[in-house]
Protein backbone atom coordinates (compact mmCIF):
# COMPACT_ATOMS: atom_id res chain seq x y z
CA UNK A 1 0.00 0.00 0.00
CA UNK A 2 1.38 3.41 -0.97
CA UNK A 3 2.52 5.40 2.04
CA UNK A 4 1.01 8.88 2.40
CA UNK A 5 2.78 11.84 3.90
CA UNK A 6 1.15 12.65 7.29
CA UNK A 7 -0.18 16.03 6.13
CA UNK A 8 -1.62 14.37 3.02
CA UNK A 9 -3.44 11.87 5.21
CA UNK A 10 -4.68 14.59 7.55
CA UNK A 11 -6.02 16.59 4.66
CA UNK A 12 -7.68 13.60 3.07
CA UNK A 13 -9.24 12.54 6.34
CA UNK A 14 -10.58 16.01 7.04
CA UNK A 15 -12.16 16.31 3.63
CA UNK A 16 -13.60 12.81 3.70
CA UNK A 17 -15.17 13.45 7.05
CA UNK A 18 -16.98 16.39 5.45
CA UNK A 19 -18.58 13.98 3.00
CA UNK A 20 -17.02 15.01 -0.30
CA UNK A 21 -17.75 12.56 -3.11
CA UNK A 22 -18.60 12.52 -6.79
CA UNK A 23 -21.06 15.40 -6.65
CA UNK A 24 -23.69 13.47 -4.69
CA UNK A 25 -23.29 15.72 -1.66
CA UNK A 26 -22.69 19.43 -1.27
CA UNK A 27 -20.46 20.77 1.45
CA UNK A 28 -19.05 24.07 2.59
CA UNK A 29 -15.39 24.36 3.36
CA UNK A 30 -13.06 27.30 3.92
CA UNK A 31 -10.09 25.10 3.02
CA UNK A 32 -10.04 22.63 0.14
CA UNK A 33 -7.87 20.73 -2.34
CA UNK A 34 -7.19 21.50 -6.00
CA UNK A 35 -6.37 19.39 -9.04
CA UNK A 36 -8.37 16.33 -10.11
CA UNK A 37 -10.91 15.50 -7.40
CA UNK A 38 -12.75 12.67 -9.12
CA UNK A 39 -12.15 10.46 -12.13
CA UNK A 40 -14.38 7.58 -13.22
CA UNK A 41 -12.51 5.92 -16.09
CA UNK A 42 -15.53 3.88 -17.14
CA UNK A 43 -17.80 6.94 -17.58
CA UNK A 44 -15.43 9.76 -18.56
CA UNK A 45 -14.56 10.70 -22.13
CA UNK A 46 -10.85 9.97 -22.42
CA UNK A 47 -8.68 12.77 -23.71
CA UNK A 48 -6.90 15.98 -22.82
CA UNK A 49 -8.31 19.19 -21.34
CA UNK A 50 -7.23 22.62 -22.56
CA UNK A 51 -7.66 25.73 -20.44
CA UNK A 52 -6.29 29.20 -19.70
CA UNK A 53 -6.08 30.66 -16.20
CA UNK A 54 -7.80 34.04 -16.33
CA UNK A 55 -5.76 35.80 -13.64
CA UNK A 56 -2.01 36.40 -13.61
CA UNK A 57 -0.95 33.78 -16.16
CA UNK A 58 0.20 33.94 -19.78
CA UNK A 59 0.34 30.16 -20.20
CA UNK A 60 -2.18 27.82 -21.80
CA UNK A 61 -2.28 24.32 -20.31
CA UNK A 62 -3.11 20.93 -21.79
CA UNK A 63 -3.58 18.27 -19.10
CA UNK A 64 -4.40 14.57 -19.15
CA UNK A 65 -7.24 12.92 -17.26
CA UNK A 66 -5.08 12.55 -14.15
CA UNK A 67 -4.12 16.20 -14.03
CA UNK A 68 -0.63 15.85 -15.46
CA UNK A 69 0.60 18.63 -17.71
CA UNK A 70 1.34 17.24 -21.18
CA UNK A 71 1.86 20.48 -23.10
CA UNK A 72 1.90 24.26 -22.67
CA UNK A 73 1.97 27.37 -24.83
CA UNK A 74 3.19 30.78 -23.68
CA UNK A 75 2.09 34.22 -24.85
CA UNK A 76 3.13 37.75 -23.94
CA UNK A 77 -0.51 38.42 -23.00
CA UNK A 78 -2.84 37.13 -20.34
CA UNK A 79 -5.85 35.27 -21.71
CA UNK A 80 -8.63 37.29 -23.23
CA UNK A 81 -10.38 34.99 -22.40
CA UNK A 82 -9.69 31.49 -23.79
CA UNK A 83 -8.02 29.26 -26.39
CA UNK A 84 -8.97 26.41 -28.68
CA UNK A 85 -6.84 23.65 -30.19
CA UNK A 86 -7.16 23.40 -33.96
CA UNK A 87 -7.07 20.04 -35.80
CA UNK A 88 -3.65 20.88 -37.28
CA UNK A 89 -2.13 21.12 -33.79
CA UNK A 90 -2.11 24.91 -33.66
CA UNK A 91 -3.42 26.89 -30.71
CA UNK A 92 -5.77 29.79 -31.43
CA UNK A 93 -5.77 32.10 -28.43
CA UNK A 94 -7.28 35.45 -27.47
CA UNK A 95 -5.09 37.81 -25.47
CA UNK A 96 -5.65 40.88 -23.33
CA UNK A 97 -3.76 43.98 -24.42
CA UNK A 98 -3.03 46.20 -21.39
CA UNK A 99 -5.24 49.28 -21.28
CA UNK A 100 -4.44 52.72 -19.96
CA UNK A 101 -6.56 54.04 -17.11
CA UNK A 102 -8.04 56.88 -19.13
CA UNK A 103 -11.17 57.63 -21.12
CA UNK A 104 -11.35 56.03 -24.54
CA UNK A 105 -10.18 52.64 -23.39
CA UNK A 106 -12.63 49.84 -22.68
CA UNK A 107 -12.56 48.43 -19.16
CA UNK A 108 -15.64 46.23 -19.48
CA UNK A 109 -15.13 42.62 -18.37
CA UNK A 110 -13.96 40.41 -21.23
CA UNK A 111 -12.14 43.10 -23.23
CA UNK A 112 -9.13 41.55 -24.98
CA UNK A 113 -7.81 43.01 -28.21
CA UNK A 114 -5.77 40.38 -30.03
CA UNK A 115 -5.92 36.85 -31.46
CA UNK A 116 -2.74 34.79 -31.76
CA UNK A 117 -2.16 31.45 -33.46
CA UNK A 118 0.78 29.32 -32.31
CA UNK A 119 2.08 26.08 -33.78
CA UNK A 120 2.59 23.04 -31.55
CA UNK A 121 6.08 24.21 -30.64
CA UNK A 122 4.89 27.64 -29.55
CA UNK A 123 5.95 29.65 -32.60
CA UNK A 124 3.50 32.41 -33.49
CA UNK A 125 2.26 31.85 -37.05
CA UNK A 126 -0.64 34.35 -37.23
CA UNK A 127 -2.14 37.22 -35.30
CA UNK A 128 -4.99 39.65 -35.69
CA UNK A 129 -5.17 42.76 -33.55
CA UNK A 130 -8.55 44.40 -33.08
CA UNK A 131 -7.84 47.18 -30.63
CA UNK A 132 -8.24 50.90 -31.25
CA UNK A 133 -9.02 53.21 -28.29
CA UNK A 134 -12.24 55.20 -28.72
CA UNK A 135 -13.20 52.93 -31.61
CA UNK A 136 -13.21 49.10 -31.24
CA UNK A 137 -11.87 46.12 -29.33
CA UNK A 138 -12.09 42.32 -29.54
CA UNK A 139 -13.71 40.73 -26.52
CA UNK A 140 -14.54 37.35 -24.98
CA UNK A 141 -14.30 34.90 -27.86
CA UNK A 142 -13.82 33.93 -31.52
CA UNK A 143 -14.59 31.07 -33.91
CA UNK A 144 -12.43 29.43 -36.59
CA UNK A 145 -14.68 28.54 -39.52
CA UNK A 146 -14.41 25.46 -41.78
CA UNK A 147 -13.14 27.62 -44.68
CA UNK A 148 -10.23 28.90 -42.58
CA UNK A 149 -11.74 32.30 -41.85
CA UNK A 150 -12.07 33.55 -38.29
CA UNK A 151 -15.14 35.15 -36.75
CA UNK A 152 -14.28 37.63 -34.03
CA UNK A 153 -16.61 39.11 -31.43
CA UNK A 154 -15.93 42.79 -30.72
CA UNK A 155 -17.26 46.05 -29.33
CA UNK A 156 -17.43 49.34 -31.21
CA UNK A 157 -17.68 52.70 -29.48
CA UNK A 158 -20.71 54.94 -29.99
CA UNK A 159 -21.03 58.41 -28.49
CA UNK A 160 -23.96 59.45 -26.32
CA UNK A 161 -25.31 61.57 -29.17
CA UNK A 162 -25.11 58.66 -31.63
CA UNK A 163 -26.97 56.42 -29.22
CA UNK A 164 -29.58 59.07 -28.55
CA UNK A 165 -30.22 59.44 -32.29
CA UNK A 166 -30.87 55.68 -32.48
CA UNK A 167 -33.68 56.10 -29.95
CA UNK A 168 -32.07 55.71 -26.54
CA UNK A 169 -33.98 57.43 -23.74
CA UNK A 170 -31.78 60.39 -22.72
CA UNK A 171 -32.71 59.84 -19.08
CA UNK A 172 -30.83 56.54 -19.12
CA UNK A 173 -27.62 58.08 -20.48
CA UNK A 174 -25.14 58.98 -17.71
CA UNK A 175 -24.37 62.67 -17.27
CA UNK A 176 -20.85 61.85 -16.05
CA UNK A 177 -18.30 59.14 -16.92
CA UNK A 178 -18.87 55.72 -15.32
CA UNK A 179 -15.77 54.01 -13.94
CA UNK A 180 -15.24 50.29 -14.64
CA UNK A 181 -12.00 48.48 -13.73
CA UNK A 182 -10.40 51.83 -13.03
CA UNK A 183 -11.23 53.25 -16.48
CA UNK A 184 -13.75 56.10 -16.93
CA UNK A 185 -16.33 55.37 -19.65
CA UNK A 186 -18.15 58.14 -21.49
CA UNK A 187 -19.55 56.22 -24.48
CA UNK A 188 -21.45 53.04 -25.32
CA UNK A 189 -19.63 49.88 -26.36
CA UNK A 190 -21.89 47.97 -28.74
CA UNK A 191 -21.37 44.47 -30.11
CA UNK A 192 -20.42 43.52 -33.64
CA UNK A 193 -18.93 40.48 -35.39
CA UNK A 194 -16.10 40.61 -37.91
CA UNK A 195 -15.10 37.74 -40.18
CA UNK A 196 -11.53 37.88 -41.47
CA UNK A 197 -9.72 35.59 -43.91
CA UNK A 198 -6.25 34.10 -43.24
CA UNK A 199 -4.66 37.24 -44.68
CA UNK A 200 -6.51 39.37 -42.13
CA UNK A 201 -8.86 40.96 -44.65
CA UNK A 202 -12.42 41.66 -43.48
CA UNK A 203 -14.88 39.68 -45.61
CA UNK A 204 -18.09 40.07 -43.54
CA UNK A 205 -19.41 42.14 -40.65
CA UNK A 206 -22.59 42.24 -38.62
CA UNK A 207 -23.47 45.08 -36.22
CA UNK A 208 -26.10 45.26 -33.50
CA UNK A 209 -26.53 48.97 -34.24
CA UNK A 210 -27.94 48.03 -37.67
CA UNK A 211 -30.76 46.01 -36.07
CA UNK A 212 -32.28 48.45 -33.58
CA UNK A 213 -36.05 48.44 -33.08
CA UNK A 214 -38.87 46.95 -31.06
CA UNK A 215 -39.84 44.01 -33.25
CA UNK A 216 -39.10 40.30 -32.75
CA UNK A 217 -36.08 40.49 -35.08
CA UNK A 218 -34.57 43.62 -33.57
CA UNK A 219 -32.82 44.80 -30.41
CA UNK A 220 -34.69 47.23 -28.21
CA UNK A 221 -32.21 50.02 -27.48
CA UNK A 222 -34.09 50.83 -24.28
CA UNK A 223 -34.02 47.32 -22.85
CA UNK A 224 -31.51 47.59 -20.05
CA UNK A 225 -30.26 45.88 -16.95
CA UNK A 226 -31.70 47.24 -13.67
CA UNK A 227 -29.95 50.45 -12.62
CA UNK A 228 -29.24 49.19 -9.07
CA UNK A 229 -26.74 46.73 -10.61
CA UNK A 230 -24.48 49.76 -10.91
CA UNK A 231 -21.38 50.38 -12.99
CA UNK A 232 -21.67 50.08 -16.77
CA UNK A 233 -24.30 47.31 -16.67
CA UNK A 234 -27.42 49.45 -17.29
CA UNK A 235 -25.77 51.90 -19.67
CA UNK A 236 -22.46 51.78 -21.53
CA UNK A 237 -22.18 47.96 -21.38
CA UNK A 238 -25.54 47.64 -23.11
CA UNK A 239 -25.80 44.36 -25.07
CA UNK A 240 -22.74 42.44 -23.79
CA UNK A 241 -22.47 39.45 -26.13
CA UNK A 242 -20.15 36.61 -25.13
CA UNK A 243 -20.49 33.97 -27.86
CA UNK A 244 -19.91 33.62 -31.58
CA UNK A 245 -20.38 30.20 -33.20
CA UNK A 246 -21.08 29.04 -36.72
CA UNK A 247 -23.33 26.30 -38.15
CA UNK A 248 -21.97 25.48 -41.64
CA UNK A 249 -24.91 23.25 -42.61
CA UNK A 250 -27.31 26.19 -42.50
CA UNK A 251 -24.82 29.07 -42.85
CA UNK A 252 -25.97 30.40 -39.48
CA UNK A 253 -24.09 32.54 -36.99
CA UNK A 254 -24.94 31.86 -33.32
CA UNK A 255 -24.64 34.77 -30.89
CA UNK A 256 -25.44 35.11 -27.21
CA UNK A 257 -26.19 38.14 -25.04
CA UNK A 258 -25.60 38.07 -21.30
CA UNK A 259 -27.53 41.28 -20.67
CA UNK A 260 -30.53 40.35 -22.82
CA UNK A 261 -30.31 36.75 -21.49
CA UNK A 262 -30.97 35.11 -24.85
CA UNK A 263 -29.19 33.61 -27.86
CA UNK A 264 -29.73 34.33 -31.55
CA UNK A 265 -29.54 32.70 -34.98
CA UNK A 266 -28.25 35.18 -37.55
CA UNK A 267 -28.50 34.46 -41.27
CA UNK A 268 -24.93 34.72 -42.54
CA UNK A 269 -26.07 35.83 -46.00
CA UNK A 270 -28.72 38.42 -45.11
CA UNK A 271 -27.73 39.40 -41.56
CA UNK A 272 -31.33 38.96 -40.43
CA UNK A 273 -32.13 37.57 -37.00
CA UNK A 274 -34.01 34.33 -37.64
CA UNK A 275 -34.45 33.01 -34.10
CA UNK A 276 -34.06 34.13 -30.50
CA UNK A 277 -34.69 32.31 -27.22
CA UNK A 278 -34.23 32.85 -23.52
CA UNK A 279 -36.03 36.04 -22.55
CA UNK A 280 -39.26 37.08 -24.32
CA UNK A 281 -39.57 40.18 -22.14
CA UNK A 282 -36.55 41.63 -23.99
CA UNK A 283 -38.71 42.17 -27.08
CA UNK A 284 -42.32 41.06 -26.51
CA UNK A 285 -44.44 43.63 -24.59
CA UNK A 286 -46.97 40.92 -23.71
CA UNK A 287 -44.37 38.65 -22.07
CA UNK A 288 -44.36 38.33 -18.32
CA UNK A 289 -41.34 40.05 -16.82
CA UNK A 290 -39.51 38.62 -13.82
CA UNK A 291 -40.67 39.77 -10.39
CA UNK A 292 -39.22 39.74 -6.92
CA UNK A 293 -39.69 35.97 -6.53
CA UNK A 294 -40.98 34.99 -9.97
CA UNK A 295 -38.96 34.24 -13.13
CA UNK A 296 -41.89 35.26 -15.31
CA UNK A 297 -41.44 34.06 -18.89
CA UNK A 298 -37.66 34.43 -18.77
CA UNK A 299 -35.77 31.15 -19.20
CA UNK A 300 -32.13 32.24 -19.02
CA UNK A 301 -30.39 34.65 -16.67
CA UNK A 302 -26.98 36.02 -17.63
CA UNK A 303 -26.18 33.05 -19.91
CA UNK A 304 -22.96 32.23 -21.78
CA UNK A 305 -21.53 29.90 -24.43
CA UNK A 306 -24.54 29.07 -26.63
CA UNK A 307 -23.18 26.03 -28.47
CA UNK A 308 -24.82 24.36 -31.50
CA UNK A 309 -25.02 20.55 -31.36
CA UNK A 310 -25.11 18.07 -34.22
CA UNK A 311 -28.74 17.21 -33.42
CA UNK A 312 -29.80 20.80 -34.05
CA UNK A 313 -30.14 21.62 -30.37
CA UNK A 314 -28.33 24.39 -28.47
CA UNK A 315 -26.30 23.76 -25.31
CA UNK A 316 -26.07 26.76 -22.97
CA UNK A 317 -24.37 27.74 -19.74
CA UNK A 318 -27.20 29.39 -17.82
CA UNK A 319 -25.51 31.36 -15.04
CA UNK A 320 -28.74 32.02 -13.18
CA UNK A 321 -27.32 35.32 -11.94
CA UNK A 322 -30.03 37.61 -10.55
CA UNK A 323 -32.64 34.87 -11.10
CA UNK A 324 -35.56 35.62 -8.73
CA UNK A 325 -36.65 32.03 -8.02
CA UNK A 326 -33.23 30.45 -7.55
CA UNK A 327 -29.86 32.12 -8.01
CA UNK A 328 -27.99 29.09 -9.30
CA UNK A 329 -26.17 27.91 -12.42
CA UNK A 330 -27.05 25.03 -14.70
CA UNK A 331 -26.23 23.53 -18.09
CA UNK A 332 -29.22 23.53 -20.46
CA UNK A 333 -29.91 21.79 -23.77
CA UNK A 334 -32.88 23.15 -25.68
CA UNK A 335 -34.58 22.30 -28.96
CA UNK A 336 -35.12 25.38 -31.18
CA UNK A 337 -37.93 23.60 -33.03
CA UNK A 338 -40.07 23.33 -29.91
CA UNK A 339 -38.51 26.02 -27.73
CA UNK A 340 -38.36 23.47 -24.91
CA UNK A 341 -35.56 22.41 -22.60
CA UNK A 342 -34.81 18.74 -23.27
CA UNK A 343 -31.96 18.23 -20.78
CA UNK A 344 -30.36 20.12 -17.95
CA UNK A 345 -27.83 19.64 -15.20
CA UNK A 346 -27.72 21.42 -11.88
CA UNK A 347 -26.51 20.35 -8.46
CA UNK A 348 -28.80 19.82 -5.50
CA UNK A 349 -26.94 22.44 -3.51
CA UNK A 350 -26.07 25.72 -5.26
CA UNK A 351 -22.75 25.87 -3.41
CA UNK A 352 -21.50 22.93 -5.49
CA UNK A 353 -21.92 24.57 -8.90
CA UNK A 354 -22.58 28.27 -9.32
CA UNK A 355 -20.78 30.88 -11.43
CA UNK A 356 -22.19 34.38 -11.12
CA UNK A 357 -20.56 35.40 -14.41
CA UNK A 358 -18.88 33.62 -17.35
CA UNK A 359 -18.83 29.83 -17.84
CA UNK A 360 -18.95 27.34 -20.70
CA UNK A 361 -20.33 24.01 -21.89
CA UNK A 362 -19.08 21.41 -24.37
CA UNK A 363 -20.92 18.27 -25.52
CA UNK A 364 -18.40 15.44 -25.78
CA UNK A 365 -18.50 12.65 -28.40
CA UNK A 366 -19.68 10.07 -25.83
CA UNK A 367 -22.69 12.21 -24.88
CA UNK A 368 -21.19 13.63 -21.69
CA UNK A 369 -21.01 17.37 -21.07
CA UNK A 370 -17.90 19.25 -19.96
CA UNK A 371 -18.86 22.25 -17.84
CA UNK A 372 -16.64 25.16 -16.84
CA UNK A 373 -17.92 27.00 -13.77
CA UNK A 374 -15.66 30.01 -14.15
CA UNK A 375 -15.80 31.74 -10.81
CA UNK A 376 -14.57 28.70 -8.93
CA UNK A 377 -12.02 27.53 -11.50
CA UNK A 378 -14.22 24.44 -11.50
CA UNK A 379 -14.23 22.13 -14.54
CA UNK A 380 -16.24 18.91 -14.48
CA UNK A 381 -17.78 16.30 -16.75
CA UNK A 382 -21.26 14.87 -16.27
CA UNK A 383 -23.18 12.09 -18.00
CA UNK A 384 -26.66 12.49 -19.47
CA UNK A 385 -27.94 10.85 -16.28
CA UNK A 386 -26.29 13.54 -14.19
CA UNK A 387 -23.44 11.43 -12.82
CA UNK A 388 -20.09 13.15 -12.36
CA UNK A 389 -17.38 11.41 -14.41
CA UNK A 390 -14.47 13.81 -13.86
CA UNK A 391 -13.96 16.84 -11.65
CA UNK A 392 -11.13 19.35 -11.45
CA UNK A 393 -10.32 22.54 -9.55
CA UNK A 394 -7.67 24.71 -11.19
CA UNK A 395 -4.70 25.07 -8.83
CA UNK A 396 -3.48 28.28 -10.52
CA UNK A 397 -4.41 31.23 -8.33
CA UNK A 398 -3.27 34.65 -9.56
CA UNK A 399 -0.17 33.14 -11.11
CA UNK A 400 0.67 30.86 -8.18
CA UNK A 401 0.15 27.10 -7.96
CA UNK A 402 -1.64 26.01 -4.80
CA UNK A 403 -2.48 22.47 -3.73
CA UNK A 404 -4.77 23.70 -0.97
CA UNK A 405 -6.72 26.96 -1.00
CA UNK A 406 -8.78 28.99 1.41
CA UNK A 407 -10.95 32.08 1.64
CA UNK A 408 -7.95 34.37 1.15
CA UNK A 409 -7.76 33.14 -2.46
CA UNK A 410 -11.11 34.74 -3.30
CA UNK A 411 -11.53 38.15 -4.89
CA UNK A 412 -12.81 40.94 -2.67
CA UNK A 413 -16.50 41.38 -3.44
CA UNK A 414 -15.98 44.86 -4.94
CA UNK A 415 -13.91 43.29 -7.75
CA UNK A 416 -15.78 40.03 -8.42
CA UNK A 417 -18.83 38.60 -6.70
CA UNK A 418 -18.35 35.01 -5.49
CA UNK A 419 -15.17 34.52 -7.52
CA UNK A 420 -11.84 32.88 -6.75
CA UNK A 421 -8.58 34.03 -8.29
CA UNK A 422 -8.27 30.69 -10.14
CA UNK A 423 -11.01 31.66 -12.62
CA UNK A 424 -11.17 29.79 -15.96
CA UNK A 425 -13.43 31.25 -18.65
CA UNK A 426 -13.63 28.15 -20.88
CA UNK A 427 -12.15 24.68 -21.09
CA UNK A 428 -12.22 22.18 -23.95
CA UNK A 429 -11.74 18.39 -23.91
CA UNK A 430 -10.09 16.80 -26.95
CA UNK A 431 -10.24 13.04 -27.48
CA UNK A 432 -7.13 10.89 -27.72
CA UNK A 433 -7.82 10.48 -31.44
CA UNK A 434 -8.10 14.22 -32.14
CA UNK A 435 -6.06 15.02 -35.31
CA UNK A 436 -3.96 17.62 -33.46
CA UNK A 437 -2.29 14.79 -31.54
CA UNK A 438 -1.22 12.74 -34.56
CA UNK A 439 2.48 12.03 -34.26
CA UNK A 440 2.76 13.97 -31.00
CA UNK A 441 4.28 12.48 -27.86
CA UNK A 442 2.19 13.60 -24.89
CA UNK A 443 4.58 12.93 -22.05
CA UNK A 444 3.37 13.82 -18.54
CA UNK A 445 5.47 16.71 -17.23
CA UNK A 446 4.35 16.64 -13.63
CA UNK A 447 1.14 17.17 -11.74
CA UNK A 448 -0.42 20.57 -12.41
CA UNK A 449 -0.97 21.23 -8.71
CA UNK A 450 2.65 20.38 -7.93
CA UNK A 451 4.23 16.97 -7.50
CA UNK A 452 4.08 17.28 -3.71
CA UNK A 453 0.33 17.88 -3.81
CA UNK A 454 -2.05 15.13 -2.70
CA UNK A 455 -3.84 13.45 -5.60
CA UNK A 456 -7.32 13.32 -4.22
CA UNK A 457 -8.90 11.16 -6.91
CA UNK A 458 -6.17 8.53 -6.59
CA UNK A 459 -5.96 8.44 -2.82
CA UNK A 460 -9.73 8.26 -2.49
CA UNK A 461 -9.93 5.17 -4.69
CA UNK A 462 -6.91 3.66 -2.93
CA UNK A 463 -8.90 3.34 0.26
CA UNK A 464 -8.99 6.76 1.89
CA UNK A 465 -12.79 7.03 1.51
CA UNK A 466 -13.55 7.02 5.21
CA UNK A 467 -17.11 8.23 4.67
CA UNK A 468 -17.65 6.60 1.29
CA UNK A 469 -20.58 4.23 0.67
CA UNK A 470 -20.03 0.58 1.55
CA UNK A 471 -19.96 -0.42 -2.11
CA UNK A 472 -16.55 0.43 -3.54
CA UNK A 473 -16.47 2.50 -6.74
CA UNK A 474 -16.03 0.51 -9.94
CA UNK A 475 -12.51 1.84 -10.44
CA UNK A 476 -11.49 0.45 -7.04
CA UNK A 477 -12.60 -3.06 -8.08
CA UNK A 478 -10.20 -3.15 -11.02
CA UNK A 479 -7.33 -5.66 -10.91
CA UNK A 480 -4.27 -4.57 -8.99
CA UNK A 481 -2.30 -4.17 -12.20
CA UNK A 482 -4.83 -1.74 -13.65
CA UNK A 483 -4.96 0.19 -10.38
CA UNK A 484 -1.20 0.54 -10.39
CA UNK A 485 -1.30 1.88 -13.92
CA UNK A 486 -3.73 4.52 -12.74
CA UNK A 487 -1.55 5.75 -9.89
CA UNK A 488 -1.55 9.27 -11.26
CA UNK A 489 2.22 9.36 -11.59
CA UNK A 490 4.17 10.33 -14.64
CA UNK A 491 3.77 6.82 -16.08
CA UNK A 492 4.67 5.94 -19.65
CA UNK A 493 4.46 8.51 -22.38
CA UNK A 494 1.23 8.38 -24.39
CA UNK A 495 1.71 8.55 -28.15
CA UNK A 496 -1.22 9.41 -30.43
CA UNK A 497 -1.25 8.62 -34.15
Amino acid sequence: MRKLHPWHMALMLGIMMMGLSSGAFAYESITGPTGVLYYDQAKAYQGYTLFDPTVGSKTTYLIDMRGNIVHTWKSEYTAGLHSMLLPNGHLLRAGTIPKKKEAGYCGIGGAGGILEEFDWNGKKVWEYKLFTPNKEIQHHTFCRMPNGNTMILAWEAMTNDEFRKLGRNPLTIPSEPVVSKGIPHDRFWVDFVREVNPEGKTVWEWHVKDHIGTGPKQFDINYTMPRPMGGTYPNYDWSHFNTVNYIPETDTVVLNSRNFSEFYFINHKTGEMEYRWGNPSAWDPTAKKPGYWDDGSQQLFGDHCATPLKNGHILIFDNGSERPEARRSRAVEMDPKTGKIVWQYETRHTNSFNSHRQGSVQRLPNGNTLITSTHGGHIFEVTMDGDVAWEFISPLFAGKTKAVVNDNDAFPEKFHLDAMTNMVHRAYRYGEDYPAFYGKTLTPQGYIAGDDAPRFFRDYHAGAGFSAPAAAPAAAKAPAKAEAEDDGGDGPAMVAY
